[in-house]
């Protein structure tokens, strides 16, 4: 495609200047010409890299993603794992969804399409800590294997380690801390998973966490044991 250069334009411009059909149209068609993604020049190759960051931290960078139902205990687990490993020097990041939802994904519902955008900033923004040297842990209902999948592809199957908090359904709602199951067998809450919407377990988990029935140390114990090798330089 031919582009006009800015000789040619000053030229059109200084003929048609009393004319303002001809600057909307001009503007219109030199717009169209223009592609904005001529304009985007990346610049990940001129930044420290990842092997830099990780250096200085003195550890390895992942993301270690915990999916299960609502009041399985992701977020509990969370946050003992991460009190755990800045105790021993780790430099994390936890991104919840409680929290995800009231910044970055404030706009979103838990519709389908909301449920797979949802996921799918968590996956960049995870992977922006990675490229970070960050230990980042996830805590996220992630409903279908599909869902899941996504996130490992943008973030890398090598960094990705899904972990399944393995609580039953009848467990989860004594839970129901936010008494969220009650609404949503009321009907007050739709498209709330394991009720009305499906949660698909994962199929082969890099670690299968069993919490009915155990105490939070004992499970982050378990979570550690496989964490700690991961993430030790």
């Amino acid at each position: 495609m031919h582009f006009p250069d800015n000789q040619s334009i000053y030229n059109r411009v200084t003929a048609y200047r009393f004319c303002p059909r001809f600057f909307c149209t001009f503007a219109f068609t030199f717009l169209k010409m223009t592609n904005i993604n001529d304009h985007i020049y990346p610049v990940f190759d001129q930044l420290l890299n990842r092997q830099h960051k990780e250096d200085l931290l003195k550890q390895k960078a992942g993301v270690f993603w915990l999916t299960g139902l609502s009041g399985s205990g992701k977020t509990t687990i969370a946050k003992e794992l991460e009190k755990q490993l800045h105790a021993r020097g780790f430099m994390t990041q936890l991104l919840d969804g409680d929290n995800i939802r009231t910044g970055i994904c404030n706009n979103l519902g838990f519709s389908n399409e909301d449920r797979i955008e949802n996921i799918r900033r968590i996956a960049e923004v995870s992977k922006l800590f990675l490229n970070g040297g960050m230990i980042v842990i996830n805590c996220f209902v992630s409903p279908t294997r599909k869902i899941r999948a996504m996130a490992r592809d943008i973030i890398g199957e090598a960094d990705f380690h899904e972990i399944f908090i393995n609580t039953p359904l009848e467990v989860c709602e004594t839970r129901d801390v936010k008494g969220l199951y009650a609404k949503a067998r009321k009907g007050e809450v739709k498209n709330f998973t394991g009720i009305d919407a499906p949660f698909e377990i994962p199929e082969a988990p890099a670690l299968d966490l069993h919490t009915a029935n155990r105490s939070i140390e004992v499970t982050v114990g378990e979570l550690l044991q496989y964490v700690i090798p991961h993430i030790k330089k």
